[in-house]
């Protein structure tokens, strides 16, 4: 079992950095592949981007690459995303999840653990 807590989102305007941050409980947080996903508002939850469990791979939804970094540190059991050059369409609620296993997915069914989401908002 994992237990995930995101934060850092906020009010933002285009061209902006924000620094998104999840923290999990447990032992065994490197077991664990992470991701971001978003849900814009009116439209289906997204993947963002993802990590394996321990930090050597990731992946990014071709809409953030490049501004995007996804990065994790298992002795402290977080997961941050480092978001620049912020656009207003990235405005969304962002989640923080795990999935048992290492290898990053970009499935949303593939993660059974999830943040109760932090809300980034970017105005033009």
């Amino acid at each position: 079992q994992v237990q995930l807590v995101d934060s850092g989102g906020g009010l933002v305007q285009t061209g902006d950095s924000l620094r998104l941050s999840c923290a999990a409980s447990g032992r065994t947080f490197s077991s664990y592949a992470s991701g971001w996903f978003r849900q814009p508002p009116g439209k289906e939850r997204e993947f963002v981007a993802a990590i394996s469990g321990g930090g050597g791979s990731t992946s990014y939804a071709d809409s953030v690459k490049g501004r995007f970094t996804i990065s994790r540190d298992n002795a402290k059991n977080t997961v941050t995303l480092q978001m620049n050059s912020l656009l207003p369409e990235d405005t969304a609620v962002y989640y923080c999840a795990a999935r048992s296993g290492y290898s990053p997915r970009v499935a949303v069914r593939e993660y059974a653990y999830w943040g109760q989401g932090t809300q980034v908002t970017v105005s033009s």
